[in-house]
């Protein structure tokens, strides 16, 4: 359920923030320091099933600096607009993306908002798509489409939220850490491909004859690692 108190229009940024979600988006740094923010080191993510992610700390340097650089662009460019719609349960980042012309809404789970910084680049990323300007955040992005498109996003949400949960403490929500795990693992395609088989057909198809032993083997490593079905098989 939505509500108008419950749209956001991060366009500009609010006035009040959480100091982790302003280090993130880079505030805290131009406000508080000449010069740019040291980054403080990653430090390992733990789920509840006990599984570990490591994050290399100059691959955390990169995405920090394209993080706050489109964090920058979706704040103070004026040519468009990025509107997040508060849900009151979680949900995937494609669940509720909306575009038009020159606007994007998204829904999050209220009372994450770290998560919802990551949901609403994954948003400018498909709105930059509509807008023929892919190729200014993400390399190479002019020449994809569907799925190839949509698993280089994805990989890029994976890994802003890897740097939000790793270096800047960003409280877990469920669907990223999905996303992330999944990506860290190797397992992307598959995550995208069975819980959006019917988006993506002929990849899925092409995806099982090529290994017709792949889903089961994604879900069983999904139910070691989050005990609980994967998206797609719920």
């Amino acid at each position: 359920m939505t509500s108008m108190d419950s749209v956001s229009l991060k366009k500009p940024f609010g006035a009040v923030l959480p100091a982790v979600l302003l280090a993130v988006s880079g505030v805290l740094a131009s406000a508080c320091s000449p010069g740019p923010q040291e980054m403080p080191s990653p430090r390992p993510i733990v789920i509840r099933s006990g599984e570990r992610l490591f994050a290399d700390e100059e691959r955390m340097r990169e995405v920090d600096a394209w993080f706050r650089a489109q964090q920058d662009n979706i704040s103070n460019e004026p040519s468009f607009w990025i509107i997040s719609v508060a849900r009151d349960t979680p949900s995937y980042p494609w669940e509720s993306l909306y575009t038009s012309n020159d606007t994007a809404s998204i829904g999050v789970q209220q009372g994450f908002p770290e998560a919802e910084r990551v949901f609403m680049v994954y948003a400018h990323y498909h709105l930059m798509k509509k807008m023929g300007r892919i190729g200014e955040f993400l390399p190479g992005g002019e020449n994809l489409e569907g799925f190839a498109l949509e698993r280089a996003i994805l990989g890029r949400t994976s890994d802003a939220w890897l740097l939000g949960r790793s270096v800047y403490q960003a409280v877990a929500f469920d669907p990223l850490e999905e996303i992330l795990y999944a990506n860290e693992a190797g397992y992307l395609d598959a995550l995208i491909l069975t819980a959006r088989g019917d988006e993506f057909k002929e990849e899925r198809q092409a995806w099982l004859r090529e290994d017709p032993e792949a889903q089961e083997r994604y879900r069983r490593w999904f139910l070691a690692t989050f005990e609980r079905e994967p998206p797609g098989l719920r």
